[in-house]
């Protein structure tokens, strides 16, 4: 398996994915930074507290993040179907179920490591500003590291799984746009921001959809071994 990874991503050159990382981290801290900058010289308040703000640059985060997984997941399964390069691969004496869980372990993988690398970057990068800048009432308690790391952690395992679903839409049209635009609809339902409520609040319902997104993916895949999927 680690053997196939390797392999995919010697096939797939990934710096694209790396640098559009660090552009996103940038930008996301640009934003987080500018908004209470300019809402202050308004005189307005953008954010509650730090506490309020963290939880929008992990909002942010998942959101950048599941959608970099879909074109992942669009550029290394759907897209070889639809051009069907994946037979090349199918030659090969192993097992296609094999072959088609390393991309998946490989792209959740990453999803889920810049997920978490992201979410600290961002939000130690926006916490360090405003210790200088002041954009944001600290708020945060003594023991807030590790409830943040924590809640990081438990976030970006629901969002990589909640990623899978875009993966059956795509597998179902043979279709790019529809991976990417499935990915857009549930991670922008879930984040949704009404009233200061988002559903990603409440843990379970991420998690939840996490695991329906890993069940999704394995009924999508489970009789690849004996039909095709064309």
């Amino acid at each position: 398996m680690v053997n196939l990874m390797k392999l995919e991503m010697k096939k797939n050159k990934f710096g694209w994915y790396f640098k559009g990382a660090v552009i996103a981290n940038l930008l996301i801290v640009l934003f987080m930074c500018f908004i209470p900058y300019a809402d202050g010289l308004e005189g307005r308040s953008t954010y509650s507290g730090l506490t309020e703000a963290l939880g929008l640059v992990g909002t942010f985060v998942r959101v950048t993040f599941v959608i970099f997984a879909s074109v992942l997941f669009a550029k290394l399964i759907i897209d070889e179907y639809k051009n069907n390069t994946i037979s090349v691969l199918f030659t090969y004496p192993i097992q296609r179920k094999k072959i088609i869980l390393a991309k998946i372990i490989l792209i959740t993988g990453m999803t889920f490591i810049v997920i978490v690398v992201s979410n600290v970057f961002v939000a130690g990068s926006f916490v360090i500003v405003n210790d200088y800048s002041h954009f944001v009432q600290n708020d945060l308690t003594s023991n807030w590291i590790s409830l943040e790391f924590v809640n990081i952690i438990v976030q970006a395992i629901a969002a990589t799984g909640m990623s899978l679903i875009s993966l059956y839409f795509g597998m179902r049209k043979k279709s790019v746009p529809t991976t990417i635009v499935s990915s857009l609809l549930i991670i922008g339902v879930v984040n949704s921001n009404n009233g200061g409520f988002t559903l990603s609040s409440i843990i379970a319902i991420p998690l939840t959809l996490g695991l329906i997104g890993v069940c999704v993916a394995y009924f999508t895949f489970r009789n690849i071994d004996r039909v095709d999927i064309v």
